[in-house]
């Protein structure tokens, strides 16, 4: 399987982890406390995956920056936080960069 498949699983599970952190309410709720480590684990398990055909700085800065941006939209659409010029701006950067880093680098060992 295209190991970019296996990163975007990575990402979704990711932001779906993080995501359900804030409805565990400090892992004292059982349910969302399952998400967060079914979704981090497989995360891992996935990224791992990755790893086997993609460089480590390109796997890492796009799970991480684009499981970041999904994360503040989730956020956003999801638990009403607000979105300013501020944010917008620092959620493009991190996008531009992890473009940046996939263009100079080809994404592959």
């Amino acid at each position: 399987m295209n190991p970019f498949v296996f990163l975007a699983i990575a990402i979704v599970s990711e932001v779906c982890g993080s995501s359900l952190l804030k409805l565990s309410n400090g892992f004292k709720r059982l349910f969302p406390s399952l998400g967060v480590v079914a979704g981090l684990g497989s995360a891992f398990y996935f990224l791992s995956l990755a790893l086997q055909s993609i460089s480590l700085g390109t796997a890492y800065a796009i799970w991480s920056g684009v499981g970041t941006a999904l994360t503040a939209m989730v956020g956003v659409f999801f638990y009403k936080e607000r979105l300013n010029a501020k944010k917008i701006l620092g959620l493009l950067l991190i996008i531009g960069g992890v473009i940046t880093l996939k263009l100079a680098t080809g994404g592959a060992h």
